[in-house]
């Protein structure tokens, strides 16, 4: 693995870091942030958010990492898994050229 490649997987494990503690301190949900896999859902049988919490994940996603979700569309989209929270912040940087 070249530099820009550890680079990046470093970059990734952050921003799932600071997604997953977001989750367990803001959001309260009852699980160690290492125990949260990136597929796991956010809804439903995943981690049981509501339509309330989606409310708090964009605000609070918004606020950590500076980002603002596109649209109605994107944001549906955005919020199905942990991992897309983190390919929204991960497409933020790129595209910003922030990539820390």
């Amino acid at each position: 693995m070249n530099a820009e490649q550890r680079a990046y997987v470093a970059r990734r494990n952050d921003v799932l870091a600071r997604v997953r503690r977001v989750l367990t301190e803001e959001l309260h949900v009852r699980r160690e942030p290492e125990e949260i896999d990136p597929d796991v859902a956010l809804f439903g049988t995943g981690l049981g958010l509501d339509s309330v919490d989606a409310i708090e994940v964009l605000l609070s996603i918004e606020a950590e990492f500076s980002v603002a979700i596109p649209d109605e569309a994107a944001g549906r989209s955005v919020l199905r898994t942990v991992g897309t929270l983190v390919d929204l912040v991960m497409a933020h940087d790129a595209a910003s050229g922030d990539e820390k």
